[in-house]
């Protein structure tokens, strides 16, 4: 056997080797046979007004530091991630300003981006923070498979964010003396990212896909056997190790069955934030573009969540704040790193998306489901989505701001490239990626280092960083991966 340390620096290399791979026939290397990568400025790069390869460096500073911090350096880490994420950040923002044309755009456009994201992911955090679940229930195979499964229904309700931080607390209580670092993996993998497939409420990549025009009920019925086959497949294996687990040390009385909820009220909350989210332009015509108006970088939606989020902290249950043990640390987390991960991104992201509108014809289907899953596990899985999207309907000759053409796009027209491959089989592919392969990391979706920080700060055993992948995501994650590719998108 290795040593601990050894083996942690082996499965760095090879996850740096893939990461490096993965992005680099995505946007670095395969971009450079669109521009010459040996000049930061050549020609083709300042026609399509692109940022040269070597921009992409500080993303993938900021990949490595996220993996190793906690690992190699904990304490540093600890005290000093946000002004590594900000700082990695800032560089390329200073960039865009002073050396790319419309680079201010790009950055207000990104700003705008991000504070619609934390302003769900935190006003659903608070919210929920206020609602405590008491299940008076030991965690047995069994119920602990129906509570997952029950949280991958209600990811689509409430999105997998608030799915998660309202189930995370009470999965773990249910648990306590027996609880393992496999079942904090499974939570993230089923509730926090695959469970919410379903609806374009249920992830962020398909509620952009909803507001620029694709249908609201084309989700389910497209998705749901991937779905089914997906999660199945996953309880399954959780039951196996679940029941190998055993009872452990159970602590208290013996639980009478009883479920209680402390914080009714806050279920009002959530409804006013879920119906925000549909408050857009896009989508109700006559919604007032704070953008436009005042040239602001959030909506009506995220200004009411923000107060949303002010209300419920002030207002919740006190006992059920205390009985959740809540506190800020999992959203500062997740905001800072974030922050970090959405400006560094930018020009990988320009990179791709430059790269699958200019080569989309000869993108398989396979392909765009593997690029674009892969590097929704890496980057943000809405942008990623929305890249791919736009190449995809570039290849069908259909133009991404034309609600007319989603909507052709999406109920299915076949390429003369293609030939029979129908063009909704893309979008099926693009879609199942987006959202499936969020789990792949800790980064891969926002809940996912929500979940991670509330169960350790619980002291419940959870994966570092590379743990996480080389343990659950590789030998259990992407079988069905490969599984969901080879039933549906093996063309």
């Amino acid at each position: 056997m290795l040593p601990t340390l050894t083996r942690h620096a082996l499965c760095l290399l090879v996850f740096v080797l893939v990461v490096a791979g993965v992005t680099g026939i995505s946007g670095i290397l395969i971009a450079a046979e669109a521009f010459d990568i040996n000049a930061a400025a050549s020609p083709v790069a300042i026609e399509n007004n692109l940022p040269p390869v070597w921009l992409v460096a500080p993303f993938a500073t900021l990949l490595v530091m996220i993996a190793t911090g906690p690992l190699l350096f904990h304490r540093f880490w600890e005290q000093h991630y946000p002004k590594v994420s900000t700082g990695l950040g800032f560089i390329v923002a200073v960039y865009y300003v002073f050396m790319i044309e419309n680079g201010l755009q790009v950055l207000e456009h990104t700003l705008e981006e991000y504070l619609s994201f934390i302003a769900l992911i935190s006003s659903l955090f608070v919210v929920a923070g206020g609602i405590l679940i008491r299940i008076e229930r030991r965690g047995t195979p069994l119920i602990n498979a129906s509570l997952l499964f029950i949280g991958a229904v209600i990811s689509n309700l409430v999105g997998t964010t608030g799915a998660s931080m309202l189930l995370i607390r009470p999965y773990m209580r249910i648990n306590a003396g027996r609880i393992k670092a496999f079942h904090i993996v499974f939570f993230i993998i089923i509730v926090s990212n695959i469970g919410g497939a379903l609806t374009p409420v249920g992830d962020p990549p398909l509620f952009l896909g909803f507001l620029k025009g694709v249908p609201f009920f084309w989700v389910f019925p497209k998705l749901i056997l991937p779905w089914i086959i997906t999660i199945a497949g996953l309880l399954f294996i959780f039951i196996f190790l679940d029941a190998k687990a055993g009872h452990g040390k159970m602590k208290g009385t013996e639980p009478d069955g009883e479920i209680s909820i402390t914080g009714k009220r806050n279920f009002f909350f959530l409804a006013i934030i879920i119906t925000s989210v549909f408050l857009d332009p896009a989508v109700i015509e006559g919604v007032p573009s704070l953008q436009k108006l005042f040239h602001l970088p959030f909506g009506i939606r995220e200004l009411i969540m923000f107060i949303v989020a002010v209300t419920a902290y002030k207002y919740s249950n006190p006992a059920a704040f205390k009985g959740n043990e809540f506190n800020f640390e999992p959203i500062k987390e997740v905001a800072f790193l974030f922050i970090g991960i959405f400006a560094t991104m930018i020009p990988a992201l320009e990179l791709i998306g430059n790269y699958a509108e200019t080569h989309a014809e000869v993108f398989s289907v396979s392909r765009f489901y593997w690029l674009t899953g892969v590097l929704s596990g890496v980057l943000d899985n809405a942008p990623t989505y929305l890249n791919f999207f736009a190449g995809a309907l570039g290849k069908f000759g259909l133009d991404i701001d034309i609600p007319e053409d989603i909507i052709l796009f999406a109920n299915g027209v076949n390429s003369a490239i293609q030939g029979d491959v129908s063009s909704d089989i893309y979008l099926m592919a693009i879609s199942v990626a987006s959202v499936f392969f969020g789990a792949l990391t800790y980064i891969g979706n926002a809940p996912n280092f929500m979940v991670k920080n509330i169960a350790a700060q619980a002291d419940v055993d959870v994966p570092d960083f590379l743990e996480y992948i080389y343990k659950y995501s590789i030998p259990i994650l992407l079988p069905f991966l490969m599984l969901i590719w080879v039933l549906f998108f093996n063309y």
